[in-house]
């Protein structure tokens, strides 16, 4: 099978297009044949060196996110047929022409879904849903959301507004920021360098997550309400940031960070689980949607590492197999 590889830590260059040893699926498993895959920050990070995948997953091939039509079973996968339409989570792996996932892992694809919507799901949906569980949303909490156009993002805003919730998020382009009113953002904050909340944010949000880390940490804990919850996803701006502990103390914040790509597979089946019992039920009513904002072929995976790297994408940038 074909797939894109890691030559060499490195820039968007090298990624390549080349040949990858079949796959069988193990007991527990269905053999996928990949139609597309979502991009996403780990996959640069990976490409970089700086984000390894778990032990036993592929060092040289990314990819979090797919979707495709079930080529092959292995035992006790009883729930699917061959020619199934699924999407799903991966540690890795996903930039190939078939990848083999557990079965408790995967999704049913609406009929009405093309491959590339359905491919820009997974990852940014799962994400999403699993850090509003944690900070436990509720309706007409106040919502702050940091790098609020990116995938995960998006999804963010249209959970939260589908459980009635306002909903602010900060970008560092005023025409994003614009765009995002489409998909329900009630409050853009262009932010110039590092966030800091004017006076009426102080206080504001019962909700914080943080797509970007670092510096910006101080600033949602000055814009953090009494009792509210700060959870922390991504760190584009780095892993490292200096607190007021007396701020924490005095409001009585709770901080959480996540991750998903490294949870055991009981983890991951038990949001998939969660996320078929609550989420899909939106995306039937039209309550919440896939965004997708371009598409490249797979053969492509350079220029969209790098369209991606330029912070151009509002919402999911998927790669599409020929």
């Amino acid at each position: 099978m074909r797939g894109i590889r890691i030559t060499t830590p490195g820039g968007p260059e090298v990624l390549a297009l080349g040949d990858l040893p079949d796959l069988e699926p193990a007991r527990g498993e269905v053999l996928v044949k990949v139609e597309a895959a979502g991009v996403n920050r780990a996959d640069l990070l990976q490409r970089m060196g700086r984000y390894p995948p778990p032990p036993g997953t592929r060092e040289d091939v990314p990819g979090l996110e797919f979707a495709g039509a079930v080529a092959g079973l292995g035992g006790e996968t009883d729930k699917w047929c061959v020619g199934d339409r699924v999407m799903g989570l991966l540690a890795g792996g996903g930039y190939a022409e078939y990848v083999a996932v557990p079965a408790l892992h995967v999704v049913r694809v609406p009929e009405a879904w093309s491959w590339e919507e359905a491919a820009s799901v997974p990852e940014v949906f799962l994400t999403a849903h699993d850090a509003l569980e944690q900070v436990g949303l509720a309706a007409r909490d106040r919502v702050l959301i940091h790098a609020v156009a990116s995938g995960v993002g998006v999804a963010l805003v249209q959970l939260a507004k589908a459980a009635d919730a306002t909903v602010a998020g900060t970008s560092r382009s005023g025409d994003k920021l614009e765009r995002m009113r489409a998909w329900g953002l009630d409050r853009g904050i262009h932010v110039e360098g590092v966030f800091q909340p004017g006076p009426d944010l102080r206080d504001w949000a019962d909700v914080i997550c943080d797509l970007v880390g670092g510096a910006y940490l101080p600033g949602s804990l000055a814009a953090a309400a009494p009792k509210g919850r700060i959870i922390v996803i991504g760190l584009t701006a780095g892993r490292s940031a200096e607190i007021d502990l007396g701020l924490l103390l005095r409001k009585r914040l709770t901080l959480v960070g996540t991750v998903l790509r490294s949870r055991s597979g009981e983890e991951k089946a038990a949001l998939v689980r969660s996320f078929t019992e609550h989420v899909m039920p939106l995306f039937a009513s039209g309550a919440v949607r896939p965004v997708v904002d371009r598409v490249f072929a797979m053969a492509d995976a350079s220029a969209a590492h790098r369209y991606m790297e330029e912070s151009r994408n509002v919402g999911s940038i998927v790669l599409r197999w020929d």
